[in-house]
């Protein structure tokens, strides 16, 4: 293998958005960085199966729903 190409491999700490953490190895920051999460599997409605948050960023859902508003099923 070629020296001095592959990242730096460390440990970090996780923390979840419950508030529990972990230590792991990973190429993030530096060494002793800490990685917040915002979404993870504690909170994400694809693992809990609750309902689902929609982050509007830059009102690209609000401009979705002005643009189809109009189509639906008919009752």
């Amino acid at each position: 293998m070629k020296e001095k190409i592959h990242p730096d491999y460390h440990e970090i700490t996780i923390v979840m958005t419950d508030g529990t953490s972990y230590k792991t190895r990973s190429t993030y920051g530096k060494a002793g960085d800490t990685l917040r999460l915002d979404i993870d599997s504690k909170s994400h409605p694809a693992w809990t199966g609750g309902q689902q948050r929609l982050n509007d960023s830059g009102g690209q859902l609000a401009r979705f729903n002005k643009r189809f508003q109009g189509i639906g099923l008919k009752k």
